[in-house]
Order: C-alpha cells, then structure tokens, then sequence
C-alpha cells in the first residue's frame, strides 16, 4: 500500500513538473536541426519557418544542419536529442516515407522515435526533356518510350531519391522501359539532359524554368496528382498517364516522449507560422506550398506515403539495402 501511494505521489509530482515546464516553454533557445545539407531545400523552408517561430514565441530558434548519409546522421541526432521540446526537427520525404519503405535496415523508426506536428510544404516536381528530343507532351514522350524500348535515359540523384522513384513510377504506369542513371547530384543529371546524354529528367521547378525559358531544355509536366498552383498552365504527368503522383514535402517532428503539452504548444505555433501571408509568400518563392495540418492528419499522410512507394518498389525492384 505504501509503495502504491508513493507511486502516485511520484506520479503527481512528475505531472506538476510537466505542466509547470509546459508553462515557462520555452525558457530558452530552440534547435531547429535539419537532416541535409546547407542551402537544400529543407534547409532554406526551415529558416523561413525558424524566423517566423523565433518573432512568436520571443525566443531564438536556431537552425542546425547536419548532412550526411542522405540525411540520416541528422535523423539520428534527432532520436537522440532530449525530449523536452528544446529540439525540433525537419522531416523529409525521403527520410520519413522513401527509405523507410525501401530499406530494411535502418537506425531509426519514423514512428516509434519521433511524433508528428505537421507539413511545413509541398512541391511538385516537373518532368524535362533534352531539348532536341522531338517531344513536346507526355503523350510524346510515352509514345517514344514505347518505340525505343530500353533505349531513353533518365537521371537522378542517387538510388531512392525522389527522381529515381518518379522515373520507375512512370515506366510502370506509362508500360514503357527507360534506363535509369544515377547521379550525385541533380545538377549533373540536369547538365546531361542539356547536352543529351540523358533524355529526360524529373527536378525542381526553379532549377529547370530558367533552362526552359532559354530553350536548353523542354518542361512537359509537373509530377503531382493535380496541378501546381503556383504554375497552373503545365498538365500534369497524371492527364496523360493516370495515376501517377510523385511530390516532395517536408514537414516537422519532434523526439518520442516529448511532452502533451509541450507537443500542443509547438503544433499550435507552427500552425500558427505557416498561415501568416508572409510565410506562405516566402515558401512560395521557393517554388513550394505550404501545407499546414493536423498531427493525426500528418500520420496519416507518412503512413500512406510509405505504403505507396513499398508498393512501387515491390513492382520496380527498388531495393535499397546493401
């Protein structure tokens, strides 16, 4: 009976403590860490957000960029981190859905070790094709695809990363066979398709228009389910070859065992953050849309991602352990 009460006693302080913490959040600087590197996209969206969450809360939000292994040297630290709200931290595409479901082996579980606050953004990507090629539509490309079988290339910036997955995709729902080319990075793909090497290539939008605009390369697409607001003149991949739908997001997550009502806080304010006019223009500019939500709402959508893409790995022999 004693050890019962004492328990409840702990059990009560620990609650007091929770929410008297809760109250002073946050008392000092938060880190903001970004799994990637320097000037990625994850790392520009998160020092628009950082700044607008700095103003609100009147405490300094510190962005920490830590890149390698495709991100998942940051991911660690994340798991790692204290669970005490003074951590935030980027979650990726391709760390949090990509790899996830693609590799058996990895030193973090996207659900087990972090819980969800919401989508910072989202962007469709747009499908590009060496300037000489002779196509001037998706239905152009899949026709030539179909009489070269196994004779077009495509780029991308390594095994899993988002343009390998948008080529596999659209050989599987287009029934056409291409080649797929992995690069370090996407600005070699890119440079290739400029001099023909490649064929085709799926990449950001604000790398490919200015090549576009100068006629180095051909924009047919953008690659997301509907079109892209912030360019509603392109199709999407999805008119001609139903089905298909590969974008990027990032969004932000914070270690397991955070606590309720230090979760609610940061949820609330980041939400907060990215339905200011002001956020919302800055993410636009990066090409992206931000894309607020609910915590269950952000499960929901990871957990049905790395569904989808297991599946496309499962048709198109994606596999990415050694």
């Amino acid at each position: 009976m004693q050890q019962i009460k004492a328990l409840a006693g702990l059990l009560v302080v620990t609650l007091m403590q929770t929410a008297a913490a809760a109250d002073n959040y946050p008392s000092r600087p938060i880190r903001f860490l970004v799994p990637g590197a320097t000037g990625s996209s994850q790392d520009v969206l998160s020092r628009i957000v950082a700044n607008k969450l700095s103003q609100q809360l009147q405490q300094q939000v510190v962005v920490d960029v830590r890149a390698g292994a495709s991100g998942v040297i940051g991911i660690e630290l994340g798991k790692a981190a204290v669970p005490d709200g003074y951590t935030i931290i980027v979650a990726t595409s391709t760390l949090f859905a990509s790899l996830p479901a693609l590799k058996q082996r990895l030193s973090y579980d996207p659900e087990r070790d972090f819980l969800p606050l919401s989508r910072i953004a989202t962007v469709s990507n747009v499908m590009t094709v060496n300037a000489a090629l002779g196509v001037d539509t998706v239905a152009d490309l899949v026709k030539l695809a179909k009489a070269k079988a196994g004779q077009l290339n495509y780029g991308s910036a390594g095994n899993g990363s988002p343009a390998h997955l948008a080529g596999a995709m659209f050989d599987l729902l287009a029934q056409v066979k291409t080649n797929h080319v992995p690069y370090k990075g996407a600005a070699q793909a890119l440079t290739d398709v400029i001099g023909g090497q490649l064929q085709y290539l799926v990449t950001s939008p604000l790398v490919a228009m200015p090549h576009a605009k100068s006629g180095r390369i051909k924009v047919l697409a953008t690659t997301g389910a509907r079109r892209d607001p912030l360019i509603p003149e392109l199709s999407t991949v999805a008119e001609t070859v139903p089905g298909y739908d590969i974008t990027q997001w990032w969004g932000v997550v914070v270690p397991a065992r955070t606590p309720a009502p230090i979760v609610t806080r940061l949820h609330a304010e980041l939400v907060r953050a990215l339905q200011s006019p002001d956020v919302r223009d800055f993410v636009a500019k990066q090409g992206a849309t931000v894309q607020p939500e609910s915590p269950s709402e952000f499960t929901a959508f990871m957990r049905a991602e790395r569904a989808r893409i297991a599946n496309l790995g499962k048709q198109a022999d994606i596999r990415l352990d050694d």
